[in-house]
């Protein structure tokens, strides 16, 4: 038995766009270097959290078997993702789930939602009793504080956002999986629901002993219910630690500006944040091969910030960074 759930083992993903030939044929895209991290094998809530393009997305996609590690290797409970999608395949799909970031287009327009729960039963569950699957559904929403009446027998478009994404959290703990992928669950559906969306998931780690990654940009809502802190700066894997630890005292550089964007609301924050801001068009032109990718925006960059890209480092207790303001704190 392995202690870990979810292990990345040094993963890389590159991509090549275009379809031309020889060296300069095709633009290559590094998505993922050398990531690594586990999630262990207990109830929790894991987040990963970074800007818009840092490879958040290309990490669920491994972890759901749709994408192959250029190299490295994703295991789920000791085992190649690739092993399970092929040797395996239901009993993965049982046991890791996703909730995926749009609530509008995972459901089919022309059936009613229900359908997606009661073929779930039937196909994960080999539940095939319409009065038991109706039973089991009914309690499940029950559970999470949702009233079946107002929401089975209707079309997906009769719901609201976040009625689409909780029934999500109903499938999950009707099929209890062992691992949740939640990739952006929350961005698209109002303010308002959104605190209850995060309480069903606390609900289902602390009932079923579900363990979660929580994919998100959002750092309000990684502080609301994460466990552990995993931040991601364009495909590296920066700073990692317990949750209220580095939201509170964030280490690397990039994280310090994930957590000054909290205070965006006030001006004077706005102020303060822009100085380590560089002009987006250029920061897509500087796509650095080598080096800290952070380097463009870090108002404590160094020589040695061009010249090597920092390892993740032990910084005391359970914290981990990337930077070489703490080379010389290595534990």
């Amino acid at each position: 038995m392995t202690d870990h759930l979810l292990k990345f083992d040094n993963v890389s993903v590159i991509f090549r766009i275009g379809g031309g030939l020889g060296l300069f044929g095709s633009e290559r895209v590094v998505a993922l270097k050398d990531v690594s991290f586990d999630i262990p094998d207990k109830p929790g809530i894991s987040a990963l959290v970074g800007e818009s393009g840092s490879g958040k997305t290309t990490i669920a996609r491994l972890i759901m078997g749709l994408l192959r590690p250029t190299s490295g290797t994703v295991l789920y409970k000791g085992k190649e993702i690739r092993e399970w999608v092929e040797t395996d395949k239901e009993r993965f799909r049982r046991e890791v789930q996703t909730v995926f970031q749009d609530p509008y287009g995972i459901y089919n327009p022309y059936y009613k939602v229900d359908r997606v729960l009661y073929l779930a039963l039937q196909k994960l569950l080999h539940v095939n009793d319409s009065g038991q699957a109706t039973s089991m559904i009914i309690d499940a929403m029950k559970t999470l504080g949702m009233r079946p009446e107002e929401v089975l027998g209707r079309y997906p478009h009769q719901l609201s956002g976040g009625e689409r994404q909780r029934l999500m959290l109903v499938l999950s703990l009707l099929i209890k999986p062992r691992l949740l992928i939640a990739d952006e669950p929350v961005s698209m559906i109002d303010a308002s629901l959104r605190a209850i969306f995060l309480e069903n998931l606390l609900d289902l780690k602390n009932k079923i002993g579900i363990s979660c990654l929580y994919i998100t940009h959002d750092l309000i809502t990684a502080n609301y219910v994460a466990d552990e802190v995993l931040v991601l700066c364009h495909g590296r894997l920066v700073e990692a630690g317990r949750g209220e630890e580095v939201i509170r005292e964030p280490l690397h550089p990039y994280t310090r500006l994930l957590v000054d964007s909290m205070l965006l609301p006030d001006p004077r924050a706005r102020a303060s944040i822009g100085a380590s801001l560089i002009d987006v068009r250029k920061l897509s032109e500087l796509k650095p091969e080598k080096g800290c990718v952070f380097r463009y925006r870090c108002p404590y960059a160094m020589k040695i910030c061009e010249e090597r890209e920092p390892l993740l480092i032990e910084a005391g207790g359970t914290r981990r960074v990337a930077c070489y303001l703490y080379e010389g704190q290595a534990v």
